[in-house]
């Protein structure tokens, strides 16, 4: 079980529920999905606990899921029957949802726990390739309906002592999600947005990151590669829980769907890179 410090994560999840459909999707996200498992094995030890913060779920103020036997949110139109039938049989943490909402509270921020929230594909999209035994328990936290950017660091601030605990904090959502450019109209704002993500949370200073993500919307194409902006909040609380610690791009990929430039980032050290 991880005793150091764990790295944080934004992942950028793919579509639907694509591990459990991955013959019909003949290969799209087999590039995603070996970034996923290089996570697991980079790691080693297996965390605590896993948070996850999904771009698939918005309460106002936030909430956090309690339940000990999490169910499933079947997010998604026009998949087969089969995808509507699937469950990710990890178990919750009622202990970690409570850590976490007493975490929120100290720093002012409103919270409330959600016994019967399920895991959304947000959530199981990315758990299923990273720890496919499902032993590993899930916590998710909402996002606040009010998508805004500096609320969101804060909140990851406030976890930040959760790295030290063994829980491993992952944000999903998508570097590009603009799903009404699934065509050529994706290739440049997609390639420049990424640049500039590539730019402000990789190679700027760390103490320039949280600046540049609070103004977003000035980014090269931000509008066109976020027209709504819920799948880019979970990158917030995970540059939050690891502000001032080094960022690196650990998936890239030009061309995701025929057309999208996409990237997943971590923040912090790996353990085993850390003493090496």
């Amino acid at each position: 079980m991880a005793a150091t410090r764990l790295p944080t994560y934004f992942i950028t999840h793919g579509g639907g529920p694509w591990p459990y459909m991955k013959a019909e999707m003949g290969g799209v996200f087999d590039q995603l999905e070996q970034s996923i498992v290089d996570i697991r094995q980079a790691l080693g030890e297996r965390p605590r606990a896993v948070l996850m913060i999904s771009g698939h779920w918005e309460t106002p103020g936030f909430a956090v899921s309690s339940g000990a036997t999490p169910g499933m949110v079947y997010d998604y139109y026009g998949f087969p029957e089969h995808t509507y039938h699937i469950h990710y049989k990890a178990p919750g943490s009622p202990e970690l949802a409570e850590r976490v909402a007493d975490l929120l509270r100290a720093g002012g921020l409103p919270v409330r726990s959600d016994p019967e929230r399920g895991y959304d594909h947000g959530t199981f999209s990315i758990m299923k390739p990273l720890y496919p035994d499902e032993d590993v328990p899930v916590v998710q936290l909402s996002l606040e309906a009010g998508l805004d950017p500096a609320l969101h660091l804060e909140v990851g601030r406030r976890l930040a002592p959760l790295r030290d605990e063994g829980v491993l904090i992952i944000g999903s959502g998508s570097s590009y999600h603009n799903l009404r450019t699934r065509d050529a109209r994706a290739i440049e704002p997609s390639r420049l947005f990424d640049g500039w993500l590539q730019q402000s949370l990789v190679e700027a200073l760390p103490e320039a990151r949280s600046r540049a993500l609070i103004e977003w919307e000035n980014a090269p194409a931000a509008r066109l590669a976020h027209p709504r902006e819920e799948h880019l909040l979970p990158l917030m609380v995970t540059v939050g829980a690891a502000e001032g610690e080094p960022g690196a791009r650990i998936y890239h990929e030009d061309g995701l769907l025929g057309f999208w430039t996409v990237s997943s980032f971590r923040f912090g050290d790996v353990p085993s890179l850390a003493k090496s």
